[in-house]
C-alpha cells in the first residue's frame, strides 16, 4: 500500500494548552518570567492548576498548531509526537484527526501522563507558558515512520523537542530521511530560553546541512548569535546557506536569505486577545504558500494572515477556515 502523500509533517511536543485569564500581580506570585515558556514538574503543574482562574483545555503543542494551520489552508499536514492514552491523550489524537492531520503515532500505554502547558494570558495578550511534558518527552526514533517522512515535501520540527534525548535522536534521523528524499527540513527555535540552551547544537545544524528553512522571531534570532542588536543578528544570519522566515510582533515579518532580505508588513488585526500560537500559525501560512509555490512576500503575508486570526481569540487552534479568509484577500485562488 502507498504512502498518502503529506505537505508538511511536523514533529513537536504532543501538549493541550489549559488556558487561563490573569493579571501581572500572579506572575510575580508564582515567580513565573512573562513572555517566556519553562518547564515544570507535575506537582507544579497541580498547584499551578489549583490556583489560576477558570481555563479553557484545548489540544495545542507548537508543532501540532503549526500542522493545524497547513490543514485549515487545504493543504495535505501530518504530525509527529507522543500522548499516553489517557483522556487528555485520546482529546489530543482526536482533535488531530477531526481536522484531517495524518497521525499514526501509537499512543504510550504506561509512563507519564500527557502533557499539558498551563498559559496565562494577561490583559496585553502576552502569554506565559508553563509547561508540563510528561509522556511527549517519551517520543523515540521507533515513533518516526520512514515512510511518513519520505512522504512529506516538506519536514517541520519544533525546537522545544531539542529538550528530550530520544527526541533529539527522532528529529535527527527525521532530517536524515526526508534529505535522502529529496524533501526539505525546516526548523522553529521556538523560545529565545530554549535558543540559550542549545545555541551552538542549533548554530550546527544550519551549518552542516541539515536544515533549509528557519523560523525565528526577532528576540529568538538575537539570542542565537548572543547580541542585543536586531541588525547584527540578521547580519550574522545573512552569511548562512538557510532560509529565514523572521517574525516582528506588531512590524511584520522578514525573509532573509544571502542574496536579500524582503520586509513584509503584519496584517492588521483589529484586537490582540491572545498571542498564544501566534509564531506557529505565522509558519503555517508561510509552508503552504511554499507547498504551492507561491512567492516568498506571498508566504509571509499568508502567514501574517494566520497568525492575526490566531492572536484575536483564546487558544492557538484556528477557529476560521484560514483557506477562505486568503481567498477573501485575493491570496489564495
Amino acid at each position: 500500500m502507498s504512502q498518502t502523500r503529506i505537505d508538511v509533517l511536523t514533529l513537536g511536543n504532543a501538549i493541550v494548552d489549559v488556558l487561563a485569564h490573569t493579571d501581572e500581580a500572579f506572575l510575580i506570585q508564582k515567580k513565573v518570567h512573562k513572555g517566556a515558556m519553562q518547564l515544570i514538574d507535575e506537582a507544579r503543574a497541580e498547584e499551578l492548576y489549583g490556583d489560576m482562574g477558570p481555563a479553557i483545555i484545548v489540544s495545542g503543542g507548537s508543532g501540532a498548531n503549526t500542522a493545524a494551520g497547513v490543514a485549515s489552508f487545504g493543504v495535505k499536514a501530518g504530525f509527529i509526537g507522543k500522548v499516553k492514552n489517557d483522556e487528555t491523550g485520546k482529546l489530543f489524537a482526536h482533535d488531530l484527526k477531526a481536522i484531517d492531520v495524518h497521525y499514526d503515532v501509537a499512543l504510550a500505554q504506561d509512563g507519564p501522563a500527557t502533557a499539558r502547558s498551563f498559559i496565562l494570558v494577561t490583559p496585553d495578550g502576552e502569554r506565559t507558558m508553563n509547561t508540563y511534558l510528561g509522556a511527549c518527552q517519551n517520543l523515540t526514533p521507533d515513533d518516526v515512520n520512514p515512510d511518513t517522512v519520505r512522504a512529506s515535501s516538506i519536514v517541520y520540527l519544533e525546537g522545544y523537542l531539542w529538550d528530550p534525548p530520544a527526541a533529539k535522536e527522532a528529529f535527527r534521523k527525521a532530517v536524515r530521511i526526508a534529505h535522502e528524499a529529496g524533501n526539505k527540513v525546516a526548523l522553529t527555535l521556538s523560545d529565545a530560553f530554549c535558543v540559550d540552551r542549545y545555541r551552538d547544537e542549533f548554530l550546527g545544524l544550519m551549518r552542516d546541512g541539515s536544515l533549509d528553512i528557519l523560523f525565528a522571531n526577532i528576540h529568538e534570532l538575537q539570542s542565537l548569535y548572543g547580541t542585543s542588536d536586531a541588525d547584527t543578528a540578521l547580519a550574522a544570519f545573512r552569511e548562512e546557506n538557510v532560509l529565514g522566515a523572521i517574525t516582528r510582533s506588531a512590524d511584520g515579518a522578514l525573509i532573509v536569505s544571502r542574496g536579500e532580505t524582503r520586509a513584509v508588513p503584519a496584517f492588521p488585526v483589529e484586537r490582540v486577545v491572545d498571542t498564544t500560537g501566534a509564531g506557529d500559525l505565522f509558519a503555517s501560512g508561510f509552508l503552504a504558500g511554499l507547498v504551492k509555490n507561491l512567492d516568498l512576500t506571498d508566504c509571509a503575508r499568508l502567514g501574517g494572515l494566520a497568525a492575526a486570526e490566531i492572536i484575536s481569540h483564546l487558544g492557538a487552534r484556528p477557529q476560521m477556515n484560514l483557506r477562505e479568509m486568503a481567498q477573501q484577500e485575493g491570496l489564495l485562488s
